[in-house]
């Protein structure tokens, strides 16, 4: 397909694979080990001045209901096949044959602002409420999230257009490989539009082929979308997100073991040090550090492959190739693991990702600091690279939207986030309170903590 900025790619998602690969690696996960289980989510906008017209909100629901409509593709399998082994044989099996079925799983709201003449350009806030099955509903939030934020961006922020967005990323791809960072591409979910993606990521795979041809150190490792590692034969990147984490600690309600049994599980489904980055905030970095330097425990059902049964049982931490960096101070997150590999007497050289709002001035710091500890690094940008963009009558920045979609309960419990920075708090407040407490968390203050200006405002002049 052309992915010249005139011709535009078909609105909307149109694909299973038009997703993060980690929500198809917990998919895989929640299919093995808790196929029964029933959850909600909940919808969050971080940006609630940004509003939206009925007519956003119209065509938002006519996309969402198309979502019922994709099936897995004959090419589609045949790339999950060869690019991702990890994906159990029963799960393909599964996935062939599985719909999203968004008109009994899905409740999506417009709540007008102030008197309801039911006109199209009445303004107001939406909200999405999502529940089923977990292994039924685990794939709405990317392509929800991506819908929500084409819709603002094709109704109510218009003034923009595609022109200059793939040079843009070539020259930002260039900078960051230039300074010998390891990149990954994490935009779908606040992307502009699928469109807009494609040219990115195009620009990064011709940054990478400059850089290559340069002798620069850096490179790109690939994309977290699917559909875009398959369109340009790469294998997707990505491992797993806090709602594995979540989900396990409200089905047990037992949140001071919930870090240790979803790494079991996980191990369990795909293998020891397969997709091994470990995302240690979803309770807290503390807490999760407790679970990650215990042996590793096997399920009832399933066997061990230690090659003796004379020598220790391995910990997580040594199993785990590393670790992903998504809230709090990043610096100080960097000494923490460097303490805690220390003191479990590790000595490979483990990885972290950083994966939280980054740009090339923060990738760069972030490789410095790495560095400096005795750690690989790497990089998940995302919403810097696929939803930056100028106004064209005033030469400001078009903000992007910072909106998400969490667990809310699974198993008729709340489900709750806790992080390593207040303004990632996600779930019921008494209950993360409740949280807190039990694992004896201790909060922290953090200046680029400000969710509700994540990626500026308004006011602010758009970056060259």
């Amino acid at each position: 397909m052309d992915f010249n900025w005139s011709s535009e790619y078909p609105e909307g998602v149109l694909s299973f694979l038009d997703t993060d690969l980690y929500k198809l690696t917990m998919q895989n996960a929640v299919f093995q080990h808790y196929q029964k289980v029933h959850v909600t989510y909940a919808f969050t906008n971080r940006t609630p001045e940004k509003k939206f017209s009925r007519k956003a909100f119209v065509w938002l629901c006519d996309q969402i209901y198309k979502l019922g409509h994709i099936s897995l593709k004959d090419e589609e399998l045949r790339f999950l096949k060869s690019h991702c082994k990890y994906l159990t044989t029963p799960y393909l099996n599964f996935l062939s044959e599985f719909r999203l079925s968004p008109r009994e799983q899905l409740k999506p709201t417009f709540n007008p602002i102030g008197e309801d003449t039911g006109a199209d350009d009445i303004i107001g806030d939406i909200h999405i409420e999502i529940s089923g099955k977990w292994v039924d509903t685990i794939l709405y939030e990317i392509p929800l999230l991506a819908l929500t934020s084409e819709a603002y961006f094709k109704f109510m922020d218009t003034d923009w257009n595609y022109e200059g967005q793939e040079e843009k990323a070539f020259e930002k791809g260039l900078q960051i490989l230039k300074a010998g960072c390891t990149l990954s591409e994490f935009g779908t979910r606040r992307r502009r539009d699928y469109h807009t993606q494609a040219l990115v990521f195009r620009g990064l795979v011709n940054a990478s082929k400059k850089a290559a041809e340069s002798g620069l150190p850096g490179k790109l490792a690939g994309t977290s979308n699917v559909h875009l590692a398959m369109r340009f034969n790469l294998a997707p990147i990505g491992t797993v997100a806090h709602e594995w984490f979540m989900g396990i600690a409200a089905i047990t309600n037992d949140y001071e073991s919930a870090n240790e049994e979803a790494l079991r599980r996980w191990v369990a489904c795909f293998g020891e040090g397969v997709l091994g980055i470990a995302l240690t905030d979803t309770f807290g970095t503390t807490a999760f550090l407790r679970s990650f330097s215990k042996p590793i425990k096997q399920l009832p059902d399933t066997t061990s492959t230690a090659a003796s049964t004379t020598e220790p049982p391995r910990t997580y931490a040594q199993i785990f190739t590393g670790v992903r960096q998504d809230s709090g101070d990043p610096a100080g997150f960097v000494k923490i693991m460097r303490d805690f590999y220390d003191s479990q007497g590790i000595k490979d050289k483990k990885t972290i990702v950083f994966s939280d709002s980054l740009d090339i001035e923060k990738c760069i710091e972030y490789k410095r600091v790495s560095d400096e500890q005795g750690f690989e690094s790497s990089f998940g940008v995302g919403t810097y690279l696929t939803n930056d963009f100028t106004q064209l009558t005033t030469g400001k920045k078009s903000v992007p939207l910072n909106i998400v979609i969490k667990l809310s309960s699974a198993a008729g419990n709340p489900a709750v986030k806790i992080s390593d920075n207040i303004g990632k708090n996600t779930g019921d407040s008494t209950k993360v309170a409740e949280v807190k407490r039990t694992l004896g968390y201790v909060e922290k203050e953090w200046e680029g903590g400000d969710e509700t200006r994540r990626w500026g405002t308004g006011d602010d002049a758009a970056k060259s």
